[in-house]
């Protein structure tokens, strides 16, 4: 039984060729590697505080800016993105955040077991300021479809 291969240390053989072929496993090992630290990481990516967010069955609102994001913690705490900021500070904290664009959307995320009045002073402290363009988040109901703002 005979065996032909590459022949070694023959320059002027014809047949002996450089394999061409890529190895793909290292490839695959990163790729997967990658795609676990991703899904490992995207719940991780929550705007702000978390809070449990009240369910709708409203269709989802669109928004051409990027809004700013305003949270209601359950115990009555404001915060804009991650940062706490007082009641009293709120209009121009928010103005600020705006970037000096009344048209800029500002986001209230409420949590479900909030107080009603917090609610109401944060939305009429928004008002007051001359902030219009205010919308509430809430989580859509199960087998309805996405919710995010109304």
């Amino acid at each position: 039984m005979a065996f032909s291969g590459p022949s070694l240390g023959h320059e002027d053989d014809e047949d002996a060729a450089p394999l061409s072929e890529m190895n793909v496993t290292p490839l695959v090992d990163v790729m997967l590697v990658l795609l676990i630290v991703f899904m490992v990481a995207a719940p991780m990516m929550v705007v702000g505080v978390p809070v449990n967010l009240p369910r709708t069955a409203a269709p989802r609102a669109a928004s051409p800016k990027p809004p700013v994001v305003l949270t209601v913690a359950r115990d009555g705490r404001t915060f804009i993105r991650q940062d706490e900021v007082p009641e009293a500070e709120l209009g121009p904290r928010l103005r600020d955040a705006q970037g000096g664009d009344p048209e800029t959307p500002v986001y209230v995320r409420g949590d479900r077991d909030a107080p009603y009045g917090s609610m109401l002073r944060v939305m009429g402290r928004l008002t007051s300021s001359g902030i219009t363009r205010v919308s509430l988040i809430a989580e859509a109901e199960p087998g309805s479809g996405t919710v995010r703002a109304r």
